[in-house]
This record gives C-alpha cells, structure tokens and sequence, in this order.
C-alpha cells in the first residue's frame, strides 16, 4: 500500500468518526433524493414515508450538488411539516457506513 493509499484510507477513517446523524428534537430525519425539481427544490422520500418538497439551504446551494438516491438529512419546518430544507448530503462510504449500522433500515437504498 503506497503512502497515498494510507493516506486516503485515514481520513476515510476519520470522516466516518465524525460521521453526522439527524437531531431528532430539532425535527431532523434521513431522506433520499427520488427527483430534482429545478433551482434549489427537491423532493424527498423520507424515512417516514412521505414524499416532501424540499429546498436546499443557503450554505449548501452552490457547494453541494445533489442527485437521484443520494441521501441526505432533512429538517423539517415546524408550520408546515409537508416541506422541509435539506441541511447534509452523505458521500457514497458515509451511505454504506449507515446502511451497514441500520439507520437507513426504512429508506429503499
């Protein structure tokens, strides 16, 4: 294994220690991308079975791009619990990592 390997394997490592899970009390739950609506609107099957419109949030809108069965973390909104704003993205090990743990047990991924 080159130095770059290890390397790569280490903070591979180190993101899944740090690895971030939904709030619950904050009204946070897993998602999946099903479609991209255009601008910054997503809908989004959730881990309760619903479909919701969801928006991308400020900080991640030009960082961050999303696509079709990516999954994410969703919040919410209090008045209006049929929409939601989309505040993380997992990269495809995160993914594995939290299907291997089961907390993505009731998302089709």
């Amino acid at each position: 294994m080159s130095k770059k390997d290890a390397a790569a394997a280490e903070n591979q490592q180190a993101q899944l220690r740090r690895i971030k899970l939904p709030k619950r009390e904050n009204l946070e739950m897993f998602g999946m991308v099903i479609q991209r609506q255009g601008g910054d609107q997503i809908k989004v099957l959730c881990e309760d079975g619903q479909e919701r419109s969801c928006r991308i949030t400020g900080k991640m809108r030009k960082r961050t791009w999303m696509r079709d069965r990516d999954v994410v973390i969703i919040r919410l909104w209090d008045f209006q619990p049929s929409k939601a704003d989309i505040v993380w993205r997992y990269i495809g090990f995160q993914t594995e990592h939290l299907k291997r743990k089961g907390f993505l047990g009731k998302l089709p991924v």
